[in-house]
């Protein structure tokens, strides 16, 4: 999955044309990740993103059918290009999205049904000189290479299953747009929306067949643990005023 303001400039690995390239793992640029506002965060991962980042549902375009797509992300930062979740130290959060650790690599689409390995050529830490080699002298990949696109190809899987399930949600007419008021410590009033919700009214409403059938497919843990992942929206807005606080006015 290529994330636009992540990955600025993706390539498919080529044996011939990479076969020099080396990848040094110890360089952490944390400058790109600044105006990350919010990432992807598949389904099996919101017992634990629901614990450090408000989980929400952003609308994701339209399928090849013209059915409206939606894709759960852990929410950064409160205003656009704001990542509060890091700071001159790393992440402040003990939890990052899988495919966030998977950068400088990602999976593209070359048709139907094929994908292809990606590296960000833009990422300061590949070389031709030094660090974890990418390919052997003959040209196969490397077990780190290998073992690289094994992981995205099972996250792929787990990427398909989470798109199902937004439709889901979709076909039960459960989610909603919201919105998010607060009032700063200076007294300033906040607003952040533009993201979509479980509708707890439309919830409640469900008949017992369609909460049977919502437990049964894992999608009702889902919903509690997004439900309870609001309530970090509260400290994203506290970090905010403190990261005001030290800036210049």
């Amino acid at each position: 999955m290529i994330h636009p303001a992540l990955h600025r400039n993706p390539v498919a690995l080529d044996r011939n044309r990479h076969r020099l390239l080396r990848l040094k793992r110890n360089v952490d640029d944390l400058s790109r990740l600044a105006e990350l506002n919010s990432f992807f965060v598949a389904a099996g991962e919101f017992a634990e993103a629901c614990r450090e980042y408000p989980v929400v549902w952003i609308p994701a375009g339209v399928d090849a059918s013209g059915a409206r797509q939606v894709a759960p992300v852990a929410v950064f930062g409160v205003t656009p290009n704001q990542n509060l979740c890091i700071d001159a130290s790393g992440w402040r959060t003990r939890y990052v999205p899988v495919l966030l650790r998977m950068y400088p690599f990602a999976l593209a689409r070359a048709g139907d049904s094929e994908v292809v390995l990606c590296y960000d050529a833009s990422w300061p830490g590949f070389t031709l000189t030094e660090g974890e080699s990418l390919f052997e002298a003959d040209g196969t990949p490397t077990a780190f290479t290998a073992e690289m696109q094994t992981q995205l190809q099972n996250i792929e899987a787990e990427v398909e299953r989470t798109r199902l399930i937004g439709e889901k949600l979709l076909q039960k007419n459960l989610l909603q747009e919201m919105r998010f008021d607060a009032t700063l410590p200076d007294g300033q009033k906040m607003t952040v929306d533009g993201f979509l919700t479980v509708d707890d009214k439309r919830f409640g409403e469900l008949s017992d067949a369609d909460v049977l059938e919502l437990h049964r497919s894992g999608i009702l843990g889902l919903i509690h643990a997004h439900q309870v992942s609001l309530g970090n929206m509260r400290r994203l807005i506290e970090w905010h005023a403190q990261r005001s606080a030290t800036q210049p006015a």
